[in-house]
């Protein structure tokens, strides 16, 4: 008995061990578990904290988009955007709040303006409108391909507050109207050419035209500079609508041109605004007319009446499209439509599907301010020296008889005022011993310019292609 009990003991001494060996080891995992269940949330909590610090992660949608509740381009880095938006009656220019203006279509996400991708393109405008309007507008063309902007800017675009907006981002050259500009303009090669010289010394639609083909003249230079492959002359209401190519983009698409094209041109297609209330046009504006160039004939004749709907015409301003073209010795603009040659007759397409979007008067101010700026008097001679189609004569003088802000005007108006500049596409000077500063920026004598103007034969070209209406219906005839 006393053998087999020392013989048990060994074996409930081994069993004891062994159950407290597994007991111990069950408790390590269980602290080891508890401890992995208790680091992890805080380590999860420190990693949120240091990606919130640092701004995020790098999303795509969160970097493209907008703040929703903040004016494109206006926001304010470090300020309490909240407290912005709750206070409605602050109305202080958020701009004026930070040293260093930022672009929120961007967020931190920089295109790579300096990319080897090809063709390199570049947009050059003549602009004086805000940012709602230009920031979208450079955004979506840096999407499609452009990597580099010229912005001719006056108005409230020359502002400091825009202005400022628009130098900080990347590829966009900002180009004020000084009198440094002006004058080195006076020195143009166009003021010797016939081709631009019927709108020379006219006021407004025609100032504007002469103003956009020395502002592309000069961007010509910049373009070559720049190691551009392409140029194209938009206004700040227009996007270029790439389709045609594999994917949306006008990169892809004048890459697939070939290289003995010299000039694309793109059809325009004209807004029909469905609202009185648009704020945001080319985000609101989805329904537009298009041109006569991608339409049959029969559809755009058989639906003339109805599409225009008493209207004095199909669109409401031009339907020549606009184009670009391929940056090349003795390239010249040919207005603000067209580019020419120097040296020959470019090489010219049109494309069967892609096209400019015209956004035409989306709100009742763009027509407004339109009329405003020029300081026409309501009357047909007078309207017909200041606008080129005839929907911009006809409401002009419409709106400004219904304001009756210049009804003594025309009772006090002499016939001698609309014979100063003839009608026709002859050229003169307006006054004496002067040419309209409002065009160079410099006086000059009756005989410089003259002798300006006596171009012989063999020099001379084509006039410059002006806006123009598209095709009409035969037997309706246009009159305001």
């Amino acid at each position: 008995m006393a053998g087999l009990q020392s013989s048990s003991r060994p074996s409930s001494s081994s069993s004891l061990s062994s159950s407290s060996s597994s007991s111990s080891s069950q408790q390590v995992f269980t602290s080891r578990l508890l401890l992995l269940l208790t680091l992890l949330p805080l380590t999860l909590a420190f990693f949120a904290f240091v990606l919130q610090w640092r701004g995020g992660l790098t999303d795509p949608v969160t970097r493209w988009s907008p703040d929703p509740f903040q004016f494109p381009g206006m926001d304010n880095p470090g300020s309490n955007v909240g407290s912005d938006r709750r206070s409605g009656s602050d109305c202080v220019d958020l701009l004026g709040r930070s040293k260093s203006p930022a672009f929120p279509y961007f967020k931190d996400w920089k295109f790579d303006v300096g990319s080897d991708l090809n063709p390199k393109i570049c947009i050059i405008s003549s602009t004086s409108a805000g940012l709602e309007q230009t920031l979208p507008w450079i955004f979506y063309h840096k999407v499609i391909g452009v990597s580099t902007f010229f912005l001719f800017v006056e108005g409230k675009a020359a502002s400091p507050n825009v202005s400022k907006v628009l130098e900080s981002i990347p590829g966009v050259k900002v180009i004020y109207r000084t009198k440094e500009l002006e004058e080195q303009q006076a020195k143009s090669r166009i003021w010797n050419e016939t081709w631009l010289a019927s709108f020379f010394y006219k006021p407004c639609n025609y100032e504007l035209f002469v103003k956009q083909s020395l502002n592309m003249e000069m961007s010509i230079v910049m373009a070559r500079d720049a190691g551009m492959d392409w140029i194209i002359h938009l206004d700040t209401d227009e996007l270029i609508h790439p389709v045609g190519a594999r994917e949306y983009s006008l990169r892809q698409l004048l890459a697939g041109v070939p290289g003995n094209v010299d000039m694309v041109v793109f059809p325009n297609y004209e807004s029909s605004v469905e609202r009185d209330d648009v704020k945001e046009p080319f985000t609101e504006v989805s329904m537009f007319k298009k041109n006569y160039d991608h339409l049959p004939k029969d559809v755009y004749f058989g639906n003339y009446k109805e599409s225009t709907r008493g209207n004095p015409n199909y669109f409401l301003t031009y339907g020549n499209g606009k184009s670009a073209a391929r940056i090349q010795d003795h390239l010249r603009p040919n207005g603000a439509h067209r580019w020419h040659n120097y040296m020959k007759t470019p090489n010219e397409i049109k494309l069967d599907e892609a096209a400019v979007l015209h956004y035409t008067y989306p709100k009742f101010s763009d027509l407004t301010s339109r009329r405003d700026r020029c300081g026409c008097k309501p009357t047909k001679e007078d309207v017909k020296r200041c606008f080129m189609l005839e929907f911009d004569r006809a409401v002009i003088i419409q709106g400004l008889r219904d304001s009756g802000l210049f009804g003594s005007v025309i009772q006090s108006a002499q016939t001698t005022l609309s014979k100063e500049i003839k009608s026709s596409n002859t050229s003169r000077v307006d006054k004496p011993g002067m040419i309209s500063s409002r065009k160079i920026g410099v006086k000059e004598t009756t005989a410089t310019a003259r002798r300006i103007l006596e171009i012989p034969n063999e020099t001379s070209y084509e006039s410059a292609i002006p806006p123009l209406s598209p095709p009409i219906l035969d037997g309706l005839h246009i009159g305001i």
